[in-house]
Order: structure tokens, then sequence, then C-alpha cells
């Protein structure tokens, strides 16, 4: 037996590991598995148990009512947690998952009896998504059903990208963290919801939203507003523990030396953004959408470690993930609840 495996078998801590069967194990006995995707790390439980994803809540500081993603192997295993859809439904579902599963895309649908109701806050929906990485396709393969994964952070922080990142906010509260290296896409899965008549966008993300119109061959219209029926929806989101202000460019020096008389030596003042500044701590990400979106969490997160008060953010300028990029840096300015 491994270490890790002698580790989990103790229920010792959290064990960081790339053994994929020691996760699927700790899934089929009710336990929290933190696994990679191609976007960020999610935080899994077995989506049938009721006891394990309200694991996952009581882990995150998670909202009761908000809805979680359940990530399966297929296509062909997604059909089993749905509803019998109607035919524009099985239309829609055919031409997204066909074009974009395995990948960033969550595609939310009338839901089964097979899910646990506290996986999806009650509701009469479920979203679906199939992910793009080896070791979270593995590990569904060997657990045999359907995984209930939001990213694998406390709630309401920065999403993590990196196994380091998980351990840092959830040691202790997941049993099995398995490493799959840095996450590629670097910010949350796209959401469409297609329950109602149309198609909506819920939440930007992996998947432009101009690729889902050409898949569908109609319009998919903003559903970001109204109550948070998804993953991602509420306002203030994504966000470190610096109080974060965006910046346009042309003003980022002016906004500088204004934070900087204002805090003073009393707190310390850093950048994020696709240029080089004169100043310290400072952090340069591309200037394409998503190229900064592979760094943004990293970079957020690495302000936080500097000790940083006061976070100026500039965005980037072009590339199909720019909406997707705006609304995390958005939801990270926010006004925070107290």
């Amino acid at each position: 037996m491994s270490d890790g495996a002698a580790a989990a078998a103790a229920g010792v801590g959290t064990v960081v590991t790339t053994d994929v069967e020691l996760g699927a194990a700790a899934l089929r006995v009710g336990q929290l598995v933190a696994f990679p995707t191609e976007t960020v790390y999610g935080l899994g439980a077995d989506a049938s148990n009721p006891a394990a994803v309200r694991a996952v809540f009581e882990a995150k500081g998670r909202p009761a009512g908000h809805p979680l993603i359940v990530h399966v192997a297929s296509l062909d295993e997604a059909w089993g947690w749905m509803a019998e859809p109607d035919p524009a439904t099985e239309r829609r579902l055919t031409a997204l998952a066909g074009r974009f599963w395995p990948g960033p895309l969550t595609i939310v649908v009338p839901r089964s009896g097979r899910v646990a109701p506290e996986a999806v806050g009650g509701r009469p929906s479920i979203g679906l998504r199939v992910p793009a990485h080896p070791v979270a396709l593995a590990l569904l393969r060997a657990f045999g059903g359907g995984v209930a994964g939001p990213s694998a952070n406390r709630f309401g922080r920065v999403s993590p990208t990196t196994a380091a990142h998980v351990v840092a906010d959830l040691d202790g509260r997941v049993r099995v963290v398995l490493d799959g290296g840095p996450t590629a896409v670097g910010v949350e899965s796209t959401i469409v919801d297609l329950v109602g008549p149309v198609p909506l966008l819920l939440r930007p993300g992996g998947v432009p939203v101009a690729e889902l119109e050409a898949a569908l061959g109609e319009p998919v219209p903003d559903g970001r507003s109204g109550e948070a029926r998804a993953s991602g929806m509420l306002a203030s989101h994504y966000a470190p523990r610096a109080s974060v202000l965006l910046v346009e460019p042309d003003d980022l020096a002016s906004a500088l030396a204004a934070a900087r008389a204002e805090r003073g030596e009393a707190g310390l003042v850093g950048v994020i953004g696709p240029q080089a500044v004169d100043h310290q701590p400072s952090w340069v990400l591309p200037d394409e959408a998503a190229g900064y979106a592979r760094q943004l969490y990293a970079a957020l997160r690495a302000a936080d470690a500097a000790g940083v008060a006061t976070l100026l953010v500039v965005a980037p300028s072009h590339g199909p993930l720019l909406d997707a990029v705006i609304d995390r840096l958005t939801k990270a300015a926010a006004p925070r609840a107290t």
C-alpha cells in the first residue's frame, strides 16, 4: 500500500496524490475528492449521495441553495441524469455536446431523480459537464457515476488552478487531492441553460457565446439577470482578500498614485494587468484574454500571499474569452456581503 493510500485508509488529513483509483475509492465511501479539470480544480462528491453532497457545502462554506455542476464521463452517461428532453432540448443538447464535450461547457437541463436534491439546490434542473482533462475523465470512469463538483476553494474566493491552491484553502476538509498540474483554461466553464424555450447564457467561460450560437444556429441571449440559479451567478464572487479596483489602461498611473496616497504605509497596493508598471508588487499578464485567463487566478492568489490590501486590475483588450475575464473581474471587484 502506498503512503497516500495508507493515510487515506487511516483517515489521516488530506492526501495529495496522482492515484486516480484512490480518488474513486474515496468517492465511493462518501468522501470528498478534489480533482483537476481543464478550467479549475473541482471539489467532488458522489452526486447521488445526499450526505456527501452536504459535505461539499460544509467544506466550502457555500450557501445550501446554490446548485452544483455534475460531472460525467460522456454524453451517454449524461442522459441518465436528466429527464427525457423534449425534441427542441434534445436537438440543442446533442448539437452542443457533440461540438464541445469533453470541454469547458456546462449544460443545464431538466433533471431526473438520480441526483441528490441537495446537489441542485432543490431545483428541477441540473447542470451537466464532461470535462476535458485526462485525470478528471479517468476519475469519472473509475468511479462509474456522476461527481457533483464546484470549484475547490472556500466559497466566494479565488478558484484554484493548481493542487497547491486547493490545499491552501481546504487542507483537512477534503480527503484526496488529485494533482494534475496547472489547469489549461484557468476560468470556469460556460453555462448555457436549455430548460426554457430559448437557450440562455448563465455564465460566460471557456466556450465563447459566439461559438455556442454557431453550433446551435440560433442566438443565445444573456440570462445572467435574476436569481442565482447556476454556479457563479452571484454578484460578488472569485474575490481575493484584497480590495479590487478595475482601472482603464490610460487611468492606471493616476489610480496608482491615488491608491498610494490613500493607503500610505497602512496597506500595500498591487497591480495586475497587461502593461508593465514601475511599481511593486505587480503581475504582468498577457493582453489576449485566453492567456490572461490562464494566469489570472494565480495572480490574484499571489497578491493575497504578498499581503496586498488594494489591488488595481487592468483587463485584457481582446480575445474570445474577454467576456469571461471581464465577468470574473467584475465579480471580484463587487461589494462583498458582510
